[in-house]
């Protein structure tokens, strides 16, 4: 086959672990470009970036931090981006790189992003501000290339419903509920699920946890690894408190070839696709399915022409056991199987959980992993928000046969039912799912509890009272009635 000049191809990842801390997130992005072009074999590749961007940082703020990271490689950049919120945002970008470079909009791309927040967090316990670049005013913006995901729907936040660390719970639950396992056996089975990600993460050389974890020991609550929010420890949350970078480097197939490449390191992208749920979660039919993820993953594997079983590499987006237990459920994928497992990093736990970049990671990991395996297939998901915004990546050592394909999915899944929600609610209600949030003390501090109506419709709600708080973390209260107050709260029956 005649390969297209045009076609776009990854040729280079890279991963940077700053263990000893202090440097800034575009310095950690700059090693990452540098590792990446390592591994494609051109340093060259750098000064030809001509699109650099950047996943959205918390750590620090700059103006267009793809402008610096240029710079700082020797790169003359003629556009840089930049992006809100939300962990599906690098496959998003790999998916619009690779877009613009097969019509001649760019042809070397950088994308990546950092997070230095163990060291910003170190910084401001001692009440001091880091010397990291800072651009002025004078600094034209970056264009927004990805919009921020929305988190804040008016039933979420006239209760305090405000972070992933209660809402995946949430989603714990009515997956705890479905499979009809009982509270006890379902800590077992979250346990020994992310313990199989700690083994993976064990044998990561870019892991920041290379250390593989018992059930118990991550499942149980201790004094290393206290409850966040029922069912979750510590070890059952993505770990942000890291420094780490990570970049991709998407260039065509032409320019790769006149850098002498050398062709055994490249990786096609095959096919990409976006969607998103309903941005209110008391509007999602169900609180533990997705039908963005089983749409957008279906015409992933559409697009590249290959069914399921012809995928042998898979990293699920794996910021809590809720996430991976939906999206593996959506794509058909077996939670259990170790021919296949369903992370290639170990996952925002352990792997590393550096807040909007972990993807960049993931697919840096899976360019290495197919490289390895040359012929063979692997998937890449995306999450952003609560469950919301899905993008997916196709990914092989052989070219696309009808050249690579992108889908945006939106319409089918909007096709697809929603529950009536409602914002304020007064009368019986029945339990659907509910948290327990814990406070750093180890004391229960609220409960979130979703409800449905007689009607049908949900209401979300929040409760303080300290025997309903201990009754809901030791019990099964799923078809309870619960009584809901027009402020917010609710009382068990």
């Amino acid at each position: 086959m005649t390969l297209d000049p045009r076609t776009p191809v990854l040729v280079g990842g890279g991963q940077i672990n700053e263990r000893d801390g202090g440097v800034e997130p575009v310095d950690l992005m700059v090693r990452a470009a540098r590792a990446a072009a390592e591994q494609a074999g051109s340093m060259r590749l750098l000064e030809l970036v001509d699109s650099v961007r950047v996943v959205g940082l918390l750590s620090w703020r700059y103006r267009d931090p793809g402008a610096l990271v240029g710079e700082r490689i020797g790169a003359n950049v003629r556009h840089t981006g930049y992006s809100g919120n939300g962990g599906s945002t690098p496959q998003v970008m790999v998916n619009a790189a690779a877009e613009d470079i097969a019509t001649g909009r760019a042809d070397v791309v950088l994308i990546g992003g950092a997070e230095s927040w163990r060291t910003r967090t170190r910084l401001r316990k001692q009440k001091l501000r880091p010397e990291w670049t800072v651009q002025d005013e004078t600094v034209p913006a970056a264009e927004i290339l990805v919009t921020d995901v929305p988190m804040e729907a008016e039933s979420e936040r006239r209760i305090g419903l405000d972070r992933p660390s209660f809402v995946y719970p949430l989603f714990e639950q009515a997956l705890r509920v479905t499979s009809g396992r009982s509270p006890e056996e379902h800590q077992r089975f979250i346990g020994e699920l992310w313990s199989r990600f700690s083994a993976v993460a064990a044998g990561n050389p870019h892991a920041w946890v290379q250390r593989e974890y018992g059930a118990d020991e991550i499942a149980l609550p201790s004094a290393d690894n206290r409850m966040i929010s029922t069912p979750y420890t510590k070890l059952l949350n993505s770990n942000n408190m890291v420094d780490q970078g990570a970049a991709v480097l998407v260039c065509s197939a032409e320019t790769a070839t006149r850098l002498g490449i050398p062709r055994e390191n490249w990786v096609f992208p095959q096919s990409g696709t976006e969607s998103h749920d309903t941005y209110a979660i008391a509007e999602r039919a169900a609180l533990d399915r997705s039908p963005a993820i089983r749409i957008a993953g279906a015409r992933a594997l559409e697009l590249a022409g290959i069914g399921l079983d012809d995928v042998e590499h898979v990293d699920v987006y794996s910021c809590f056991p809720s996430a991976v237990q939906v999206a593996a459920h959506e794509l058909g994928l077996p939670l259990d199987d170790l021919s296949r497992p369903l992370t290639i990093t170990g996952g925002l736990t352990f792997g590393g959980g550096p807040w909007n970049n972990y993807v960049s990671h993931s697919i840096a990991a899976m360019l290495t992993r197919l490289r390895e395996n040359p012929g063979s297939y692997g998937l890449v998901t995306a999450n952003s928000g609560y469950l919301t915004k899905h993008a997916m990546g196709v990914y092989r050592t052989e070219p696309p046969a009808g050249g690579f394909r992108r889908l945006d999915v939106q319409a089918e899944v909007d096709a697809e039912p929603t529950t009536p929600a409602l914002v304020s609610y007064e009368g019986a209600a029945t339990a659907e799912s509910w948290t327990v949030v814990y406070g750093r003390d180890g004391e229960p501090e609220r409960a979130f509890l979703a409800a449905r109506t007689p009607t049908g419709e949900r209401v979300l709600a929040v409760g303080t009272d300290a025997g309903e708080l201990a009754r809901l973390a030791a019990e099964d209260v799923a078809g309870e009635k619960v009584a809901v107050t027009p402020d917010g709260g609710f009382h068990l029956a």
